[in-house]
């Protein structure tokens, strides 16, 4: 099987059920973010990659689990208006990260100052990941017709990635960076 098809080259591509749309399409754009974030939460992981503390393999298997539920994200956004959705995405996958939210943010200190995107390499890459999530949230709200569970999703994922960035900087023994006042 040849990995490339030329059926591109002329700047179009195909949604679900092959609908062909131009690559500058906002449908195309909301699931192309969401293949970059899907991108950056692998990056983040691979900086974790043979760290062997406990806390550290739940944050793996945790965003090893997301990386999966963000394609049906994905799905969800290049799916056309009134086709039917082939992965669907369920309020317990929005659940679920809120309780990992919790049960995180309860071992770390309270908030005092802004947070600077940086630590650790791994928490850095989360910090990345979860702007590039912010901005798939922003084309997605942009399509209007957008099921309401894939907002709530995406603006949970990225509450949830901030979490990880601090949670994986304090495991990791990084002090996370502050914004200083000049």
């Amino acid at each position: 099987m040849k990995i490339y098809t030329k059926t591109g080259d002329k700047g179009m591509t195909s949604l679900v059920y092959g609908t062909r749309v131009p690559k500058n399409n906002l449908q195309v754009e909301a699931y192309g973010t969401c293949d970059e974030a899907n991108s950056n939460i692998g990056l983040a992981l691979s900086f974790l990659h043979n760290v062997e503390k406990a806390e550290i393999e739940e944050v793996k298997k945790v965003f090893y689990g997301i990386q999966t539920i963000l394609f049906h994200v994905g799905a969800e956004l290049a799916t056309p208006s009134g086709k039917e959705v082939r992965w669907k995405l369920k309020e317990e996958d929005v659940k679920e990260m809120e309780n990992i939210i919790d049960r995180w943010n309860q071992q770390l200190p309270p908030l005092n100052n802004f947070i600077l995107p940086g630590g650790h390499p791994a928490g850095a890459a989360f910090h990345t990941a979860r702007t590039v999530v912010r901005r798939a949230e922003r084309c997605a709200v942009a399509l209007g017709n957008t099921n309401p569970l894939v907002l709530s999703y995406l603006n949970r994922l990225s509450d949830l990635l901030f979490v990880a960035a601090r949670f994986v900087n304090r495991q990791m023994g990084i002090t996370e960076p502050t914004l200083h006042e000049n």
